[in-house]
């Protein structure tokens, strides 16, 4: 890349704030641990995540819930920690949480040629940066993890139909109760999809494919969630365990008195 094309990158790619950014991981670990009793990987999926370092780097999840945007943050914090997160936003909304940009995210306004252009342009100029980790839910909208009907956006197959080398990663993401008062989190990352196997790929030929990524990795996940495989999954973070403070106090006081050992979990996944 030349010295043009890098300034260009640079003046395109959102500016983050790293005093902010750091103060917002403190603030997001204990928030995700109040909130959930696990936070996990399928195990067999954790080698995907070992791309090249110096690659272009695209995730595309799939879009459950309001939660996405905070637990892809820590997912890629835990994963990817020397890439910087970037995450389209639809441009309203950034309007109204303007410290999201300072947090990786960029507004878009993808309901108008105009809008699809800049995403582009904004997109491509972040993957050319080098230590950026794109977060994508082509879905386009919040979407039941079983809705496999949802036909993709097309701006990922775009950036990809236009990129010389790089990477691809499906995510899925699940929220499920199993047995405990808090949910579980779970993901599972998909095969890798390597750019440069795909050169003679259309745009057409991408939406095909990442389509078939997207949700074949959403089926594995799912086989395993609905199983309750708790066995499958690698805890990524541990959450707040217990009913809560008034009841637990009582079965305390009980497992005092009884000579027991007071366990606050009710089950046994993902302790």
């Amino acid at each position: 890349m030349n010295s043009m094309t890098s300034n260009a990158s640079d003046n395109l790619r959102p500016a983050v704030s790293g005093w902010l950014l750091r103060g917002f991981y403190r603030f997001l670990t204990p928030y995700l641990r109040r909130n959930f009793h696990s936070i996990a990987m399928m195990r067999d999926s954790l080698s995907h995540a070992a791309v090249p370092a110096d690659e272009p780097l695209i995730l595309c999840a799939n879009h459950p819930s309001w939660w996405d945007p905070l637990t892809a943050q820590f997912l890629n914090q835990r994963l990817f920690p020397d890439r910087q997160f970037f995450a389209p936003i639809d441009a309203e909304a950034l309007e109204q949480y303007r410290v999201f940009a300072k947090l990786g995210f960029y507004g878009v306004r993808l309901h108008s040629s105009e809008g699809a252009a800049a995403f582009l342009k904004q997109s491509r100029a972040i993957l050319h940066s080098g230590d950026a980790a794109l977060w994508l839910t082509p879905e386009g909208r919040f979407a039941d993890v079983r809705d496999h009907s949802a036909v993709l956006m097309p701006g990922m197959a775009h950036l990809c139909a236009r990129m010389q080398r790089g990477w691809v990663l499906p995510i899925a993401i699940e929220y499920v109760f199993w047995e405990e008062r808090l949910p579980e989190c779970l993901f599972r990352i998909g095969e890798p999809v390597k750019i440069v196997d795909h050169p003679q790929a259309s745009k057409l030929d991408w939406q095909t494919l990442l389509t078939e990524q997207m949700r074949k990795n959403q089926t594995v996940l799912s086989e395993h969630v609905v199983a309750r495989d708790s066995q499958a999954f690698e805890n990524l973070l541990t959450g707040a365990r217990g009913a809560g403070f008034v009841y637990d106090s009582m079965r305390r006081i009980k497992a005092l008195v009884t000579g027991r050992r007071f366990k606050a979990a009710h089950g046994n996944k993902l302790q």
